[in-house]
């Protein structure tokens, strides 16, 4: 009787992936801030940059606006301080898809 042949194994070698961007960044340092925000900043709209809060008020534009004003044009993430997820909001706008030159 032969021998039952042994499993073949192979390695997987896949890349490192690609660092985080600077928006991936502050978008991270928001959540892991967001309990202690949650205590300070509650139903509030807070800019991160560099990891840190650098401003916040009650509406996004203008807290995005008076940070980009400051630190000039770079990657910032503003979210809302909630226990739940922000809303989706939409542009109410609607296309038409046509063929090209179709008028439609």
């Amino acid at each position: 009787m032969s021998q039952p042949a042994e499993p073949q194994t192979f390695e997987v070698v896949l890349p490192d992936p690609p660092p985080p961007t600077k928006f991936e960044r502050e978008r991270r340092a928001f959540f892991r801030l967001l309990p202690d925000l949650l205590r300070t900043h509650r139903g509030q709209y807070v800019a991160v940059h560099d990891e840190q809060v650098v401003d916040s008020g009650p509406e996004r534009l203008p807290v995005a606006m008076r940070v980009l004003e400051r630190v000039g044009p770079t990657d910032i993430y503003v979210g809302l301080v909630s226990v739940e997820p922000e809303p989706l909001v939409r542009s109410g706008l609607i296309r038409t898809l046509g063929r090209w030159g179709a008028g439609g």
